[in-house]
């Protein structure tokens, strides 16, 4: 069992450390799109209430210019200053217009930057930005460290007097230490959450039951769906008097809002301007004041786009569905932390950094005591792999910070109209990584900590100093208008660049170079 914690712990501790660090990250993926996007600062004036005209000139405009699409889609402002997102497909092609909220008047374009927000974190976070490879190699690492943590327990048989044991230093008794309390306090996080990153996709990692029985056809998975949802029939319940034509958009929107108890978030046109055509409103779960329920299911109601007949509706209570989707429901309510509001979200964030720093602490520990030990397990190549072990560990603990940080900086950086800017953004964010690890393995150990630490911990610092240069936009107007959001990601990084520098000083004293 210990050799299994110790080689399952290292091979898989090096991405998991950039995968945890990532994934902490994406909790606060939203807030973070909104800094990246850089939208002016909302003033007291503007409202995110939608107009009746506004959306009657949506339907105007979609008629003009997408007639024969698919599908429209029109995307309600959240905040203040935000304007109505319309979008539809022309062929392979997405189209999008923007309106402004209170009068309907066509917007030159997106006041935003083009970006792929914290978006890019959640991704990475799951699939490496590598969508079949990395999908693949992410489920692998997180049954390691599943393996990791069973047989962590099992060889410590002093887990609750380790917990109370820090002896502080820079030594491996301290670093022993730090993995030992770090594992006890977040194991119960980390059992739920490698648990449930699994149990997402079931089909996916473990897709042979299924097809056990229902087969191989393309069928099988919506086969399956259908019986685990144990979907009915709509109910459908028409207007007591059938309009002469088609109810307004708005009347839609407030029907939808008053049956479900939901704020709108999304309508959606499928098929428009043919007999078959449909109204879709959707509702926005709020982060804001926290659920009661551990789940809560977006809800959803579907309008015959005609008559304005409800041909179905989707409340936002649990109990509302059916056992398999309430259970699937908890499981990814669980892993996104979409439960418990802005409180809970910190403490997936907390917990998610914690066990960052028991893989780190576990990685280095290992590196150590096979410097101290200098056993030759790799003959001629011992000293070799090991040089290499510390290189990781140097690239996977700070290199990664120094990424995430050149990956904000690239956002402001970055010529506005540069074309696939989104997409130059992640490539600044790998090759920038990909460069720590060069760096590491050029530089001494020692060195290569220091650099890599000091280029975070600037980086980290100068961010605000940034924005204000890019934008006009910084902490301080933030807190002036009010947009806590935009704020928090500043501040962070501020805490984040002090925190590091706190950690040079400290290796300082302690006579490390």
């Amino acid at each position: 069992m210990a050799w299994l914690h110790t080689w399952s712990g290292l091979v898989c501790g090096w991405l998991l450390c950039a995968i945890f660090l990532t994934g902490s990250l994406s909790v606060f993926r939203d807030p973070i799109t909104r800094w990246m996007e850089a939208e002016p600062l909302a003033t007291a004036a503007t409202s995110a209430a939608v107009g009746e005209r506004s959306l009657s000139e949506a339907e105007r405009y979609f008629h003009q210019h997408a007639a024969g699409a698919r599908f429209w889609r029109v995307q309600l402002p959240q905040r203040p200053g935000e304007p109505l997102q319309l979008a539809w497909r022309d062929g392979a092609t997405l189209r999008q217009a923007f309106l402004a909220a209170d009068s309907g008047a066509l917007l030159p374009g997106p006041q935003r930057r083009q970006t792929e927000g914290g978006r890019h974190f959640m991704s990475f976070h799951y699939m490496l930005q590598l969508p079949v490879l990395g999908f693949w190699l992410v489920g692998w690492l997180t049954l390691g460290l599943l393996v990791a943590l069973v047989s962590g327990v099992v060889i410590h048989r002093r887990i609750f007097l380790d917990f109370f044991t820090f002896r502080p230093g820079v030594g491996p008794r301290a670093w022993l230490d730090a993995h030992n309390v770090t594992a006890v306090m977040t194991l119960p996080f980390l059992l739920m959450i490698a648990y449930t990153g699994l149990a997402i996709f079931p089909s996916s990692y473990l897709p042979w039951p299924m097809q056990a029985v229902y087969g191989f056809s393309d069928q099988a998975a919506s086969r399956f769906q259908d019986e685990l949802g144990e979907r009915q029939a709509p109910d459908r319940v028409p207007l007591p008097n059938t309009p002469n034509e088609p109810p307004s958009w708005a009347m839609q929107l407030h029907r939808a809002q008053a049956l479900t108890g939901q704020t709108a978030h999304l309508l959606l046109i499928e098929r428009p301007a043919t007999p078959a055509m449909k109204l879709r409103v959707l509702g926005r779960v709020a982060v804001s004041p926290a659920s009661q329920t551990l789940f809560t299911p977006q809800a959803s109601v579907l309008f015959d786009g005609f008559t304005g007949s409800v041909l179905q509706v989707q409340h936002g209570q649990p109990d509302t569905l059916s056992i398999g989707d309430q259970v699937q429901g908890v499981i990814k309510s669980l892993h996104f932390a979409d439960f418990g509001g802005w409180a809970m979200k910190w403490v997936y964030f907390i917990c998610g950094l914690l066990g960052l720093l028991m893989m780190a602490s576990g990685t280095l520990l290992f590196a150590m005591k096979r410097r101290i030990k200098s056993q030759r397990e790799f003959a001629t190549a011992t000293a070799a792999f090991y040089r290499g072990v510390e290189a990781c560990n140097v690239a996977c603990i700070a290199g990664i910070g120094v990424a995430c940080g050149a990956y904000f900086y690239a956002n402001r950086l970055l010529p506005l109209a540069l074309a696939e800017r989104a997409q130059w953004e992640i490539r600044c964010f790998l090759l920038v990584w990909l460069a720590t690890l060069a760096h590491a393995l050029l530089r001494a150990p020692a060195k290569a900590w220091t650099e890599q630490l000091g280029l975070a911990a600037a980086l980290c610092l100068g961010l605000p100093l940034l924005n204000r240069w890019t934008t006009g936009q910084d902490i301080g107007r933030y807190l002036q208008a009010g947009d806590w959001q935009r704020a928090s990601v500043e501040g962070v990084a501020l805490a984040f660049g002090l925190l590091l520098m706190a950690v040079l000083v400290k290796r300082r004293q302690a006579g490390v170079r």
